[in-house]
């Protein structure tokens, strides 16, 4: 099933890939990776509907079946994606009432979800907030040998994009607005998030008392477990849970992405973390 959300410029799609018994607990929003259409979340979706999660995939704006595409007319960056995740559990209140609700992120979603509750404090009624290979790409956590080839992609998909006014795509990331490359490349090139809305997200991360699932994927080329570590080294205030996702576990060779085409295991230990909760 698929739904519209709209957004001013744009509308988000919602995806429902299993149906779930109505009496579920815990209803779970995935929020995809850069450049990711949710459709590729179906198999790990239906794995964590098979332990009694209802789930909902949300394709990012201007991917998948979100519109538009990212053009020289998209404006947008991180402040907008991380209200899109507000606007998403709005939307979703009535299918929300009497369960607990998990965010449940990979890579670039799993930053948005991470800077939502940042964002609403503690206003927010999120239970939880999984993060599946979900890390903050700082030059200096990669491996010294890859510290130089790291800064130097990043930056220069920013000013590919601040020239061509999107970046189109070309063998990273999906079409994107060029805003979203630009905060993308800052926290890349700084170690830290810009301020969002006169807000210090930093200060606002630390604040953040949200329970924490963190897993690091074996293979993983783009997240490898020290971004991890710097990401939730900024929830000093939140109860965070890490864990390793190994290719044994998926019973074959996983990376960055492969892992949700394989996260039957993982999915049954995020079911597990879910029904721990509050």
């Amino acid at each position: 099933m698929e739904e519209l959300l709209d957004r001013g410029t744009d509308r988000l799609a919602l995806h429902t890939f299993a149906p779930v018994a109505e009496d579920a607990p815990t209803l779970a929003v995935l929020w995809p990776a850069m450049g990711v259409p949710a459709r590729y979340y179906r198999p790990f979706a239906q794995s964590l509907a098979s332990h009694g999660v209802a789930v909902t995939v949300a394709d990012l704006r201007g991917t998948g079946a979100s519109t538009p595409r990212a053009s020289a007319a998209s404006r947008y960056g991180f402040a907008e994606l991380a209200d899109d995740v507000d606007a998403v559990l709005e939307h979703l209140k009535p299918a929300r009432a009497g369960r607990r609700t998990v965010l449940i992120g990979h890579s670039l979603g799993g930053q948005m979800c991470a800077l939502h509750l940042a964002l609403r404090g503690t206003s927010s009624d999120v239970s939880g907030l999984a993060l599946l290979a979900v890390g903050l790409p700082y030059w200096r956590s990669y491996p010294a040998s890859r510290r130089a080839q790291i800064l130097a992609m990043t930056q220069v998909l920013a000013a590919g994009s601040a020239v061509l006014r999107h970046w189109p795509g070309w063998a990273f990331g999906g079409r994107q607005a060029r805003g979203v490359i630009a905060d993308w490349a800052y926290t890349a090139r700084a170690g830290r998030y810009r301020p969002i809305a006169g807000v210090d997200v930093e200060a606002a991360l630390s604040r953040v008392t949200t329970p924490v699932l963190a897993v690091d994927v074996e293979g993983d080329q783009y997240t490898p477990a020290a971004t991890v570590d710097r990401l939730t080294s900024k929830l000093t205030s939140s109860e965070v849970r890490r864990e390793h996702y190994t290719a044994a576990e998926a019973g074959t060779r996983i990376d960055h992405f492969t892992w949700a085409k394989n996260g039957a295991p993982l999915a049954a230990r995020v079911a597990a973390w879910t029904a721990s909760l509050p």
